[in-house]
């Protein structure tokens, strides 16, 4: 399914009355997930309060022990620090990469703002070696503009 035929069912599960804000985020991952081929671990990180650290929200894919990931490590935590979209081709090329699974190959992190403020990111990583686009970053900016619309 192409990203311009997903905006629209992603809108309409952040507009679902009938969902708590939880249920819409894993609807989403799982909207992500089955529908393009490449994107194989969809999930949400969101800052813990106060603290420098992410907390994983909702996800789908295979389990993870990141459940925790301070400021500055891995992509994720860089993401939290740069505000800035971190596309990694290659995931064995990078320094400062939180190994998940061996199976991943690369990763995409988009920051999620609300009301300028950076409140998490959605995180996705594929088992494929540099499949995300410029196209990828605008439909997840999109997503995460969705989202933020719930907070």
């Amino acid at each position: 399914m192409t990203f311009e035929a997903l905006q629209p069912k992603v809108t309409e599960i952040t507009t679902n009355i009938n969902f708590s804000r939880e249920e819409k985020l894993l609807k989403i991952c799982e909207l992500l997930e089955a529908n393009v081929d490449y994107y194989n671990w969809v999930g949400f990180y969101f800052r813990n309060g106060d603290k420098e650290e992410l907390v994983l929200g909702p996800y789908i894919g295979a389990p993870t022990d990141h459940t925790v990931i301070p400021f500055g490590k891995g992509i994720c935590g860089q993401v939290a620090v740069s505000n800035q979209n971190f596309v990694v081709p290659d995931v064995s090329a990078q320094d400062n990469y939180i190994a998940c699974s061996f199976t991943v190959k690369s990763e995409i992190v988009v920051p999620l703002f609300v009301n300028g403020e950076n409140i998490g990111q959605i995180d996705i990583d594929s088992n494929v070696l540099d499949p995300f686009t410029e196209a990828d970053e605008r439909f997840l900016e999109f997503v995460n503009a969705e989202v933020a619309k719930l907070y």
